[in-house]
């Protein structure tokens, strides 16, 4: 269990749900070997649209696996770091993840098939609007195909989990689906990663990804 501010959240650690038909092949990255203020190697980090985001390596004795997380500090449109040299057609990605501050947005997301900083699909819950949502972002527009009410506390560690095969996408938050439907927008394979909105300050933690594994 993780205590944040004398608070336990048991939902961090709870397993989340699979697709029956989904093995994969996992990998899970806790940032812990990475420098203190560095970008994590093997990572490329950006923003859709206009801004300075600020992603770091940072110590935080809350981590799911401590001592380090990935830090967002700085504002854009909607900035992004994902991990390079992924390619996943099929498969999952997850996270843990805290909102920490934010006046506009106290969001925090995955990122899938990104092509790149302009085309990829992307999943994100708000502390601030209590909701979980997926969207298709195509020219660097961002276009909605769900929005689902879900508690999201800030300063509290979630954890988020998205699994893709074929047109199918379903979106979990701290153990329970919200989001299960087919969609086409973007096809074949492309790299994984985090994300935010705006001004948020979030914090991530044990970053995991897969490809999923041919019967």
């Amino acid at each position: 269990m993780v205590a944040i501010g004398g608070n336990v959240n048991t939902t961090v650690i709870a397993p989340l749900l699979m697709m029956a038909s989904l093995p994969v092949m996992a990998e899970t990255i806790n940032f812990d070997q990475d420098a203190v203020a560095s970008t994590p190697s093997g990572w490329t980090a950006g923003v859709t649209g206009r801004g300075t985001p600020k992603w770091a390596i940072e110590v935080d004795p809350t981590a799911p696996s401590a001592p380090n997380v990935l830090k967002q500090s700085g504002a854009g449109t909607f900035p992004w770091c994902v991990k390079s040299g992924t390619a996943l057609t099929e498969g999952m990605v997850e996270v843990k993840f805290k909102p920490i501050s934010g006046k506009e947005d106290q969001a925090g997301g995955l990122v899938w098939r990104w092509k790149d900083g302009d085309n990829y699909y992307v999943a994100r819950a708000n502390a601030l609007e209590n909701n979980i949502s997926l969207y298709y972002t195509t020219g660097g527009r961002r276009n909605t195909i769900k929005y689902v009410s879900a508690p999201v506390a800030r300063n509290v560690w979630h954890a988020m989990r998205v699994e893709f095969a074929g047109k199918r996408i379903t979106v979990a938050l701290d153990g329970k689906t919200y989001i299960d439907l087919e969609d086409e927008h973007i096809a074949g394979p492309g790299a994984v990663g985090v994300w935010t909105k705006a001004d948020s300050v979030t914090a991530f933690d044990d970053f995991g990804y897969g490809s999923s594994v041919p019967k």
